[in-house]
């Protein structure tokens, strides 16, 4: 086992990773403003409507995971169960 510390162990540089993704999405946020937009529809020239629709549309994938993993969870020796010789150590 490689025992080397990664730029990524450094808790400052996770931070600073973090602050870098916050500018980077807030100079896309402030971005529209600055072209002009040709809508299908109305609320499509909202500011900021694609970055929330975006982020809101994550937000219901994760929470839709979240709820499908309690439906489909099976135990951790579902697979191992029926097979013969699993349980013979």
């Amino acid at each position: 086992m490689n025992d080397r510390r990664r730029w990524l162990d450094d808790p400052r540089n996770v931070s600073r990773l973090v602050h870098g993704l916050y500018v980077l999405c807030a100079a896309l946020l402030l971005a529209d403003l600055l072209y002009t937009k040709h809508t299908h529809f109305p609320f499509e020239a909202w500011f900021g409507f694609f970055a929330f629709f975006g982020f809101g549309a994550y937000v219901f994938i994760v929470m839709s995971a979240k709820l499908l993993r309690r439906w489909l969870k099976r135990p951790e020796d579902y697979y191992e169960r029926d097979r013969p010789g699993a349980h013979d150590d």
